[in-house]
């Protein structure tokens, strides 16, 4: 029988099977998914870069 992967969620740590019975991996809960995304929309989580206004870049004319 094959065992499913364990991952660590990245919110509260708990271990979760990445197997269908955890419908938000790899998040253990909804709440853990959303707390994850509240950070990412308050700006807690960043990639590093520097920050690229769309309307300074060249734009490819044909």
């Amino acid at each position: 029988m094959k065992k499913d992967l364990l991952v660590s969620c990245p919110n509260c740590k708990s271990s979760v099977a990445w197997n269908d019975s955890f419908p938000f991996r790899p998040f253990c809960s909804e709440r853990c998914k959303l707390i994850d995304l509240g950070d990412w929309a308050d700006e807690s989580h960043k990639i590093e870069g520097e920050s690229v206004n769309p309307f300074d870049m060249p734009r490819n004319e044909e």
